[in-house]
């Protein structure tokens, strides 16, 4: 007799979704689910509506139409205790880092454990300091975010990022501004982080050296057709889209990623 399998609850799963601001639609007919542990890059060209579709699914806007599920668990129809909930339980990173300019480093990835947890404040250090360890700053706390480069300020926003133990990531942009070299440092850490912490990763980025690098699947929107016109794996893609303009995008420049 088959022993039936247990089925994996998708760390984000999107149902039918339409977004956009008062009537005015930037994406519709979306479906998609991401599993646990992957990481999946949400690509397209600028203005097709990929940063917009980010913040939605963390709970920052409010759809159109349709549902988005945080591990089986509707962020549009829940109760608004509830959403605050769910998204507490999100590590975000934003395009620019989004430290505060009047805290220290230590400080800004202190602050959400001061804000959601009952720890003392010897074991927040501790925790403070673990983080800023797995992104490579343990010896930057005391500095202040106009003292970082730009590398810098985006690790330290993904230490704050990891700090409530979240298992799902989500990066807006995360190698805007930076020069190729940091680019690819980011990459292995976000790389070196799901290894190690298990997370699911969502990225939104319009570097593909960046999807080919760390991208397990890609999800690519178009801003024409208003909704998603591809998705997977970001080699597969590549071969299956060859011709098309989403195997243009995907090879622009002249360059062809494996």
């Amino acid at each position: 007799m088959d022993v039936p399998q247990k089925s994996i609850v998708p760390a984000v799963e999107v149902r039918d979704l339409a977004i956009g601001y008062d009537e005015r639609v930037v994406l519709e007919n979306l479906n998609f689910a991401i599993s646990p542990g992957e990481i999946v890059c949400i690509m397209g060209p600028s203005g097709c509506g990929k940063s917009t579709l980010l913040k939605h699914i963390i709970g920052l806007y409010q759809p159109l139409k349709g549902d988005i599920l945080i591990r089986g668990e509707s962020m549009v129809n829940t109760t608004a205790e509830r959403k605050k909930t769910l998204m507490r339980s999100l590590g975000v990173t934003y395009q620019g880092g989004a430290l505060f300019g009047w805290m220290s480093v230590a400080e800004n990835v202190e602050f959400p454990l001061r804000e959601y947890s009952d720890l003392t404040a010897a074991e927040r250090r501790e925790k403070v300091l673990e983080k800023l360890s797995m992104v490579g700053l343990e010896k930057f706390g005391t500095f202040m975010p106009a003292e970082l480069s730009g590398g810098m300020c985006k690790r330290a926003g993904l230490a704050r990022a990891l700090v409530l133990e979240p298992d799902l990531l989500f990066f807006d942009e995360p190698s805007a501004g930076l020069d190729p070299l940091s680019s690819a440092e980011l990459d292995k850490l976000i790389l070196d982080l799901r290894k190690r912490t298990g997370a699911t990763v969502v990225v939104v980025t319009h570097e593909l050296d960046s999807v080919f690098t760390i991208g397990d699947r890609a999800l690519m929107l178009d801003k024409e057709q208003k909704t998603l016109v591809a998705d997977g794996k970001p080699a597969e893609l590549l071969r299956q889209y060859a011709g098309s303009r989403v195997g243009d995008f995907l090879s622009r420049n002249g360059t062809a990623h494996r």
